[in-house]
Parts: C-alpha cells; sequence; structure tokens
C-alpha cells in the first residue's frame, strides 16, 4: 500500500510545459473495462479537490508509478487535461472522473484501488510487488534460481506478511550467495536487516542446496512506512 503525496505535487504537476499534445478519443467499452478501482470516499475527495482547479471539465486524474524497479511503490498523482494525455495512455471514466494511467504503469496498476482515508489520504492498495532490480552478473533463470522463488513464494513471503513486508529474489552470484531486497512494513524498518540474516536466510540456506548465504540489496534509509512492532 502506498500513501500518496497529492498536496505537494498536484499544483506543480499541473499544466506542466512538457505534456504531449495528443487527443485520444476513447471506445464505449474503454469506459466499462477498468484498470483500478476507485472507493466511494476517494471519488468523492477527488471531486472536491478537483472542483478547486481551474478547467475543472476538462481535467482527469493522472496517476502514475515514479519509484524505480526493486524499490517500494511510489505514487504521483496530479490532474491533466484528458486531451493533452499522451496517446499510449490509457483513460478510463469513474462515475464522471478521468483517470488517466500511463502505459509503463499498466500492467502493475491493473487490478489496483485507490482509497481515502483521514488519517492517510489518499492510498493506493496494489496487489502487485515491485519488479526485482536488475544487477550485472547476477544470475536468475536456472533451476537454483526457481527453487529460491518458489520458497521465497510459498513460505518465506507468507511469513513476513504478518508484518506487512515481503522480500523479492534478485539472484545469485554462482558462489553460493543469493541476492534479495524487502519491501511494505520490511522496508525502512530497524528490525528487518535481523530479519533478514536471521529468519529468511536460515529457510533459505537449510531448504535450498547451492545456497549458502543471504544479502540484502534493500536501502532501507529510504523507507516511509517502517513497521514498528
Amino acid at each position: 500500500m502506498g500513501v500518496l503525496p497529492w498536496r505537494d505535487r498536484r499544483r506543480r504537476r499541473y499544466g506542466r510545459a512538457d505534456i504531449l499534445f495528443v487527443v485520444k478519443t476513447l471506445s464505449a467499452s474503454a469506459d466499462t473495462d477498468q484498470i483500478i478501482s476507485v472507493t466511494s470516499a476517494a471519488h468523492e475527495q477527488i471531486i472536491k479537490m478537483r472542483d478547486d482547479e481551474p478547467e475543472t471539465d476538462r481535467l482527469g486524474l493522472r496517476l502514475e508509478i515514479i519509484s524505480e524497479p526493486g524499490q517500494d511503490f511510489r505514487y504521483d498523482l496530479s490532474f491533466e487535461i484528458t486531451t493533452k494525455a499522451a496517446f499510449s495512455d490509457e483513460v478510463r471514466t469513474h462515475d464522471g472522473l478521468k483517470v488517466i494511467v500511463p502505459a509503463k504503469d499498466l500492467e502493475l496498476l491493473t487490478g489496483a484501488t485507490l482509497d481515502y482515508t483521514a488519517s492517510q489520504g489518499l492510498v493506493i492498495r496494489n496487489p502487485h510487488k515491485p519488479a526485482a532490480p536488475s544487477i550485472v552478473g547476477l544470475i536468475n533463470d536456472d533451476v537454483l534460481s526457481a527453487e529460491v522463488e518458489a520458497l521465497v513464494a510459498g513460505e518465506v513471503n507468507p511469513a513476513l506478511s504478518a508484518h506487512g513486508g515481503f522480500v523479492t529474489y534478485v539472484g545469485h552470484d554462482n558462489e553460493g550467495t543469493a541476492f534479495l531486497t524487502m519491501g511494505g512494513g520490511c522496508h525502512g524498518c530497524s528490525m528487518s536487516r535481523m530479519t533478514m540474516l536471521d529468519g529468511v536466510q536460515t529457510m533459505i540456506v537449510d531448504q535450498i542446496d547451492g545456497i549458502d548465504r543471504v544479502k540484502d540489496l534493500t536501502d532501507h534509509t529510504t523507507g516511509e512506512t517502517p513497521y514498528y512492532n
């Protein structure tokens, strides 16, 4: 889940000069085949925000992922004149509110929910996990990698889910070291490195022949919602 830093960005992003001036014609099916879900609470809040902007009737809500592969998802919301959206953008209508999703984020945002709570503001609940970073020299497409990924999906991440966290397998160096990143509630947590070394490493080393140690590639200084408990 990501909390959206709306008010820090919306007026700066709105009206940017480099928007592509391309009109995209929407088909009737586009409005019914939604990419994300928008709760009634989020819809009401966004409409209120939109109505404070000039050219209200021409505005859509642009939602995009601005984090790099391997990092926890970070999102940006901004109002954008719908006729200035790039031709490759996908536009859907939610009860009078147009939502614009860039083509690059389509797969990772499909099935997500945009919600609003009084304590957190606008938030994204995303069933997807960030793609693993690409590290030169690591192997991630062999039989050993498949075994590690199966263990991570079947045992490691279910164990970490109680903390709202997960790990992502990046690859191995063919010398007995597996490299992972941590995300969700474990990203930025002061206990996450201990969890990785004492918990995740034990599970993987004990069950996977060929892996002797685990290294964490996560930059824990960037965690926005660490889990303290």
